[in-house]
């Protein structure tokens, strides 16, 4: 399975990233992403990656160290299901852009 990272951050380096393929999405896009990636891991700790699947569909992907003891799994998980729902049309407009340009 073809996996293509949008963009990430983590707790334990206290960094974001975003792909530098997607550099060309607007500043605003670009914005939300960071923030929603970065208070996902001071909330719950960890790392969070979001990544388009090979048929284009936006995942979130979750991880934590096996000695972090703050990682908060039930939390990330309601918190993962919270962000699939305020965010849903950014994510459908995301993975409509993913598959356009990838085609």
């Amino acid at each position: 399975m073809e996996r293509q990272v949008l963009c990430g951050a983590s707790y334990y380096e206290q960094k974001f990233y975003l792909n530098p393929v997607y550099e060309v999405l607007p500043q605003q896009i670009k914005d939300e992403l960071k923030i929603l990636c970065v208070l996902f891991v001071q909330e719950v700790s960890g790392i969070i990656i979001l990544e388009f699947n090979d048929q284009g569909d936006l995942n979130i992907v979750v991880t934590a160290r096996d000695d972090d003891m703050y990682f908060d799994e039930i939390g990330s998980e309601l918190k993962v299901r919270q962000m699939r729902k305020e965010k849903a049309e950014l994510f459908a407009q995301l993975e409509e852009y993913y598959k356009a340009v990838e085609e």
